[in-house]
């Protein structure tokens, strides 16, 4: 789901202010430490939402301070510490290997969205000028369009045509039922927590682990917002939930031993502090294989107008939150990202998102574009020919790997190179 920025800014800061003999007055900065564990709804389940994350101490690049992080706003000021540390070094970072690539291809391009059209890919391929190595696409839990839902099996085919094409799939598999509405109490993360999915889930893994091949899994992404039905905030679903039923399903998938899976926890970008604390949505690092993130460039659009952000505004905050102070050293994959034509010269846009990417964040392993119209947006690079051209020029960079890994074995997976 793309970024809106709508909602003032909550600076979370408290100021006290002593009136000295001297008549001089000092402001402090005081900061309420947040708990270091949330209680599962249910009481056989205990989450921690809070770990010892590394902060780097002030005014000085060189050392580093591990202590518990206190608040939000403290670890946005470390990865800008780091940012700046960076920055002071004056030298230009370079990606640490190739990146795959690849899209998630909606039916504005033959009819049919891929997988199950892999024509959709062909000619998708056919304007970027080389063959992607990752293909996205998704489904929730059920179908509840009828009574009684239908639960969605593995899905075999469409990952055995992507694998075919010699690409890598991604999955985005959400615990929520169609038709999507952020009401659904038979879809409450509780409802997973107490089991009630269980026999599907593992059948699911069982499924998967049969399958044999690796695949990239983005479970419930975009958790740190409230637009989906299994986000903390919305449908009955409570704080520490989210963490919970990750770690829930998880372990079923570890307990019948589906290793071909690599799970990708993927937030979407909050630039402005004005989402879900990311800290306390993150599962932990034995949980997580790849950090993910997702992000649009909005505009001014008339579907949803915002202004024109370019891609260093729109990621940058969160990129290194997450890289340097909540799971330092992960892979990253940009696993959807668009722009609009409105506002501003989306071709440039693309220019500057794909120069950055294999310049400037070098844990970014892997980049999807959101090839889909979705929200009324003109996503697609195929919105002008401008716009087509720039994709492709900047795809062809040597960074971006093609479709070579249709024989790739084992798991999970590892950035190439």
């Amino acid at each position: 789901m793309p970024y809106r920025s709508s909602l003032p800014r909550r600076l979370g800061v408290s100021l006290a202010v002593a009136a000295l003999a001297v008549a001089l007055f000092a402001a402090t900065l005081a900061t309420q430490p947040e708990g270091a564990s949330a209680k599962r709804k249910r009481a056989t389940n205990t989450v921690q939402l809070a770990d010892a994350r590394a902060v780097a101490r002030p005014g000085n690049c060189a050392r580093a301070n591990r202590r518990k992080l206190l608040s939000k706003r403290e670890r946005r000021q470390t990865a800008r510490r780091s940012r700046a540390c960076r920055d002071r070094s004056k030298v230009t970072p370079q990606p640490s290997g190739p990146i795959y690539w690849g899209a998630w291809i909606g039916s504005q391009l033959t009819g049919n969205e891929a997988p199950w059209d892999m024509s959709a890919v062909a000619k998708f391929e056919g304007m970027a000028g080389k063959g992607a190595s990752v293909i996205n696409f998704s489904s929730p839990f059920a179908d509840c369009n009828k009574t009684p839902c239908d639960y969605y099996e593995f899905p075999k085919g469409p990952m055995d045509l992507i694998r075919s094409h010699g690409s890598i799939p991604m999955f985005s598999w959400a615990s929520q039922s169609t038709p999507a509405k952020l009401d659904q109490p038979e879809f409450q993360l509780s409802d997973t927590l107490e089991g009630r999915h269980d026999a599907y889930i593992r059948e699911w893994a069982e499924e998967a682990r049969d399958w044999g091949h690796p695949f990239f899994l983005r479970f419930n992404w975009e958790m740190n917002g409230e637009w989906f039905a299994w986000h903390e905030g919305v449908n009955g679903n409570q704080p520490g939930e989210a963490v919970a039923v990750w770690r829930h399903v998880h372990d079923i998938f570890a307990s019948v031993g589906a290793d071909n899976v690599t799970w990708v926890w993927c937030p979407n970008i909050d630039p402005f502090d004005q989402m879900h604390d990311l800290a306390s949505q993150y599962p932990g690092h034995e949980y997580v294989d790849w950090t993910g993130l997702d992000g649009y460039n909005w505009g001014t659009n008339p579907a949803r107008p915002d202004r024109w952000r370019s891609f260093d505004e729109l990621y940058r905050e969160t990129y290194d939150e997450i890289t340097t102070v909540i799971a330092p050293g992960k892979p990253l994959i940009i696993s959807e990202i668009g722009s609009t034509e409105h506002g501003g010269s989306k071709a440039a846009w693309i220019t500057d998102a794909i120069q950055s990417v294999t310049t400037e964040y070098p844990l970014v392993r892997g980049f999807l574009w959101f090839e889909k119209h979705d929200d009324g947006m003109d996503w697609p690079i195929e919105t002008s020919p401008a716009s087509a051209a720039a994709f492709a020029a900047g795809i062809q960079h040597p960074a971006f790997a093609a479709n070579s890994f249709g024989s790739a074995a084992g798991g999970p997976i590892v950035p190439v190179g």
